[in-house]
C-alpha cells in the first residue's frame, strides 16, 4: 500500500509489452501521412486516446518546447518517454490516493486526529499515541502556517510522503528491536 522504499519518490514504472505496443499503435495511428512524428495537434489526440483527456495549450506547449529542434514534432522515442513519465505520475497519483482514502474512513476528503490513530494502530500498533498527536499536531501546524504558495494537494502528497517515511521508519525500528 506504501510508496517504494521510505516514500519520498514514486517508483519507476515500466509498461508491460501490451501497454508499450499499444503506446506504438497510438503513436502510429494520429501520425498523419506516416511523417515519422507527431505535431501538435497529433500530439493532443494521442493523449486523448491514451489518457482520455485533452492536453492544456501550456501542457502542449511544454511537450513542443522539449522537442529536439531538428525534428518538426514529437518523434516515437520521445513520444513514448513522455507517455511513460505520465503513466509514471498516474500511478503515483493513484497510490496516494489509495493511502489517503484508506485513511478517510468515513470518506469526508479530510481527515481528524481519529483518522490518523485508527491508520496508525493498524500499520504500527506499538507506536506510542504521543508520536501520533505529534505528527497530527505537526502537519496541522504546518497547513494552518502556509504562505499560501503550497496547494491543497501538494500539502497532502507532502503529508502522506512523510507519513510514509515515519511509517517506514517505525517498522523497521520495531523490528530491530524485536
Amino acid at each position: 500500500m506504501f510508496l517504494s522504499q521510505a516514500g519520498a519518490q514514486p517508483r519507476m514504472w515500466e509498461a508491460s509489452p501490451s501497454e508499450h505496443k499499444k503506446w506504438v499503435e497510438v503513436f502510429k495511428a494520429c501520425d498523419e501521412d506516416n511523417k515519422g512524428y507527431l505535431s501538435r495537434e497529433d500530439f493532443k489526440v494521442a493523449i486523448v486516446m491514451l489518457f482520455g483527456y485533452k492536453p492544456s495549450k501550456i501542457e502542449a506547449d511544454s511537450v513542443m518546447s522539449s522537442v529536439e529542434p531538428n525534428t518538426s514534432g514529437i518523434v516515437l522515442k520521445e513520444f513514448l518517454s513522455i507517455v511513460r513519465k505520465k503513466k509514471e505520475a498516474q500511478v503515483y497519483w493513484n497510490e496516494i490516493r489509495h493511502i489517503f482514502t484508506a485513511f478517510d474512513r468515513h470518506y469526508r476528503g479530510y481527515l481528524t486526529l481519529e483518522d490518523f490513530k485508527k491508520a496508525f494502530r493498524q500499520v504500527a500498533p506499538k507506536l506510542p499515541e504521543r508520536i501520533i498527536l505529534e505528527v497530527f499536531r505537526h502537519r496541522l501546524h504546518m497547513v494552518l502556517g502556509l504562505s499560501g504558495k503550497e496547494s491543497w494537494v501538494d500539502q497532502w502528497r507532502s503529508l502522506l510522503r512523510r507519513l510514509s517515511k515515519l511509517l517506514t521508519h517505525v517498522a523497521v525500528h520495531v523490528h530491530l528491536t524485536k
